[in-house]
């Protein structure tokens, strides 16, 4: 729960997600949820010469199984909070 936990202050910001097929997409977090699905608005392929047919697309729905990485804002990584929280989960309360 701690990532559902993180990702959900991350909602109305802008974040990268790269898939296991490589593909990776820039947009604004609108939803995620326990599973890690993650819904996008206003995205944008990264490297559009290599997917010319996801140039139209704008919304997203991403399953959370399909994901490698989330490329998070800078500003919105508070490592402080990360280690509270980590050392919350690990003790179990």
């Amino acid at each position: 729960m701690l990532f559902y936990s993180y990702f959900k202050t991350l909602v109305g910001k802008q974040v990268t997600v790269e898939l296991k097929n490589d593909l990776a997409i820039t947009g604004t977090l609108m939803s995620v949820d326990q599973y890690l699905n993650i819904k996008l608005e206003n995205t944008k392929v990264v490297d559009e010469e290599r997917y010319p047919h996801m140039k139209s697309v704008r919304n997203c729905f991403i399953r959370g199984s399909v994901v490698r990485y989330v490329q998070l804002p800078p500003e919105a990584v508070d490592v402080d909070i990360l280690h509270d929280a980590t050392r919350r989960e690990a003790r179990g309360s």
